[in-house]
Order: C-alpha cells, then sequence, then structure tokens
C-alpha cells in the first residue's frame, strides 16, 4: 500500500474519531500522527515535530496571557463596566454584551470570554426580569465571530496561517483576518439585534440555584499591568516585522511577565493553557504534512475538482470549501475541521491555477461559523444549560446565520484575496 493510501485510510479513521469523539480529541489527533510515523509514513522526528512548531509556542503563550486577564479581574471589570452601562432595555442590553464579548474573544479565549460574563448577564436579566435566552445566544454568536478577527482569535486562524507556512507559502498577517472578521462580527450583531432575537426562545432566569458573582478585580494594580502586558504583547505582534521579533517569542515574552509580576502563578499559568488544543494542534500538523508529502491532498483534489467539472470556478470552489469546513465544524471540533481541510483546500487551489489564499480563509472563517448545534463549540455548550435551550434552538438561530456567512464571505474574501 502507497504512502498516500495509509494516510488517507489514518485520515479516515481520525475523522471518524473526531466526529463520534469515543476518545480524546487530542488523543485522536497524537494517535493519528504516531500511526503515521509506524506505518512508515512519517520519519520519528516528524511525528513529534508539531509539540516544537512555533504555532503551539505562540498559542501556550497566548493562553497564558488570556489566564492572567480572568485571574486579575481584568476581563471581569471591563465586562461589568461596559454591560452595567446598558442598562435594562434588552436590546441596548444585547448590544452591548455583544461588542465587548467580540473584543474581548478576539485577543482571548472565546470559552473564558463566555465563562465570565454568563454569571454577570443571568444576574442583570435576573433584576431586569427579561428573558434571560436570548442574551445568551448573543452571547455565544458575538464569541465565535468575534475570534474571527485576529490570528490568535481562535484556533482555526492561526492553524490557517501554520498551514501556508508548512507549504512554503506566505503566511497571513496578524490583523489580516480582520478584513473578513470585522464585517462577519457587524453581521453577527445586526443579526442577532432583529432575526435571531425574534427566532430565539424567551426564557426566564431559573431562580432557584442560580448564582452570579459581580466581584470587581481582585487587584487593580495586577488588572493594570495585565493589562499593559496584552496591549505591548499585540504591539509587538502587529510591528512584528519592523521590530524583528517573532509572534511567538512576544507571545511567551508576555506569558513569563504575567508570572514574574505576579499577575497569575505558575500553576495558574500551566492551568491556564489548553492543553487539548496544544496536542490537537501538535497531532494534526504532522497529518497535514503527511497529506502534502504523500500526495494525498492531491488525490483528494483531483477527486474533488472533478465532481466540479473539468474547469471548477475559483468561487465555486471557495463556496464548497465553506460549506464543508461549515458543515463539519457543527459536530466536531473547528480546530480539527480546519486542520483536515486546510492542505487539501491548497492542493485543490493549486490543481487550478487558483492562489489558494481565499480558499484558505474560506475554510477557516467557516469553522467558526459554529452556530446550528449546541456542540459546535464550547461558548455554545456553556450557554445551553442556563438558557434553557432545545437543539432545535441552535438549528433555528443558526442556520440562517450560517447562509448569511456564506453570503458574505463569497462577496468580501475574493475581493480582499483575488483568486
Amino acid at each position: 500500500m502507497d504512502a498516500a493510501t495509509l494516510t488517507l485510510g489514518v485520515l479516515a479513521v481520525a475523522a471518524i474519531f473526531f466526529a463520534t469523539e469515543i476518545i480524546p480529541l487530542a488523543v485522536t489527533a497524537m494517535g493519528a500522527a504516531v500511526a503515521l510515523g509506524l506505518l512508515g509514513v512519517l520519519t520519528p522526528k516528524e511525528v513529534f515535530a508539531g509539540l516544537s512548531n512555533s504555532t503551539v509556542v505562540l498559542f501556550a503563550g497566548m493562553f497564558v496571557i488570556g489566564a492572567a486577564m480572568f485571574q486579575t479581574g481584568l476581563a471581569q471589570w471591563i465586562g461589568i463596566a461596559v454591560v452595567k452601562k446598558s442598562g435594562t432595555n434588552e436590546r441596548a442590553l444585547m448590544t452591548a454584551l455583544m461588542l465587548i464579548t467580540i473584543i474581548l474573544s478576539s485577543v482571548s479565549s472565546n470559552t473564558a470570554t463566555v465563562a465570565c460574563l454568563m454569571p454577570v448577564v443571568i444576574q442583570i436579566c435576573a433584576a431586569a426580569k427579561v428573558p434571560v435566552s436570548p442574551q445568551l445566544m448573543a452571547l455565544a454568536v458575538a464569541a465565535n465571530v468575534g475570534g474571527t478577527i485576529t490570528m490568535i482569535g481562535t484556533p482555526p486562524n492561526i492553524l490557517m496561517s501554520a498551514t501556508l507556512s508548512a507549504s512554503g507559502l506566505t503566511p497571513f498577517g496578524f490583523f489580516e483576518f480582520a478584513w473578513i472578521g470585522i464585517p462577519l462580527s457587524i453581521l453577527g450583531l445586526v443579526y442577532m439585534l432583529t432575526v435571531g432575537y425574534k427566532l430565539c426562545p424567551r426564557h426566564m432566569v431559573k431562580v432557584e440555584g442560580e448564582s452570579a458573582s459581580e466581584d470587581g478585580p481582585k487587584d487593580k494594580k495586577k488588572m493594570m499591568v495585565c493589562l499593559a502586558i496584552l496591549l505591548a504583547v499585540i504591539v509587538a505582534m502587529v510591528f512584528e516585522k519592523d521590530i524583528h521579533v517573532p509572534m511567538q517569542m512576544s507571545a511567551i515574552i508576555g506569558a513569563l511577565a504575567c508570572v514574574l509580576t505576579g499577575c497569575l502563578s505558575e500553576k495558574q499559568a500551566y492551568q491556564g493553557i489548553d492543553w487539548t488544543t496544544i496536542f490537537l494542534f501538535a497531532g494534526m500538523l504532522p497529518l497535514a504534512s503527511a497529506m502534502d508529502h504523500s500526495g494525498a491532498g492531491k488525490l483528494i483534489a483531483d477527486f474533488v475538482v472533478g465532481l466540479m467539472g473539468e474547469a471548477p470556478s475559483p468561487l465555486v470552489i471557495v463556496a464548497a470549501m465553506f460549506i464543508l469546513s461549515c458543515g463539519l465544524t457543527q459536530f466536531m471540533s473547528n480546530t480539527a475541521a480546519a486542520a483536515l481541510l486546510a492542505p487539501i483546500g491548497i492542493s485543490i487551489a493549486q490543481s487550478i491555477g487558483a492562489s489558494p489564499y481565499p480558499v484558505i480563509m474560506a475554510i477557516g472563517i467557516a469553522a467558526s461559523c459554529a452556530f446550528t448545534t449546541p456542540v459546535a463549540t464550547p461558548p455554545n455548550t456553556l450557554v445551553l444549560g442556563p438558557g434553557q435551550f432545545r437543539f432545535m434552538d441552535y438549528v433555528k438561530v443558526g442556520v440562517p446565520l450560517a447562509i448569511l456567512s456564506l453570503i458574505l464571505c463569497m462577496v468580501v474574501i475574493p475581493i480582499v484575496w483575488p483568486f
């Protein structure tokens, strides 16, 4: 059996395990890499190369900085200050809530952002006697779209850049995602204030057993130090080429500074790192490399291109990859979906002589359009219980938004990243 066939076999098994989550995602990813090593497709060095990848280092650093934001009370303070000023008007509250969530999610964990703001929102809704369900659905949507604004906002974004780099192409810039991320965030905001608001159930807060904390910052001095570190890291990343300091180094320096200044302890720094994401990255990068070098990606690309006809339009490819990525991400990890499709997207684009950038951007953004199921992304799962949602509530609210997102991407992406 040739390397391409073996790689496709491992990919198929990994896809099944990703979709069903019979075993943990990180175990599946690392298991796939090890399997490729045992089958001789990858060398032992290549199997574990992902653990030393600069992308993994970058994300680990940002996880620590994000944890410091919540440990010092910085994120809570920002959230409470903005949401409280909106008063008790439902749409005003939703607007303030979504705006602050979009901003926080663009530079830190969207899961942590939702976890932080959710009890505040619940308490405000209880006090004002307004339905909590629309607010919590808006919170989840904002967290998903907000993450698309920067490279570090969500794992699929940084994975798209890493895949381009691994393929010998220039990766996306730190704020390059904002060209589509900001319009998508505006779309999500407007949609939830209009159509989404009407499609949401209107459950009130369950008073029994509900507790919400509005604790302020634990230490104002540490909070200001954390804010300064975050801003310094972002500025350093934006001007990476001018100061000649790689993004991953800026992230690690920021993480070390958070620990050294006491914004969080060493133990809290370790706990703040999402190790599932780290090992998922580390396992999927060798698989993406194997897809490229073994010719498996080209086999899939040829098959997909064949289905599209002899001369498929690049726009059709962008639409097809968006739909495939968006569909997969509703039932499996968005990072896993993006990791599976990114090398395939590059192969398809190159096979017809088109630029891979619009295709890769479509895959990455679609992976964050995880609106239609409660298991599509952690923020969706977090609001499920407190919002008293049913599965079909996500479908009703999410499907129209996913379709609108596809239309928006079909318009914006080809303009910013020509074929």
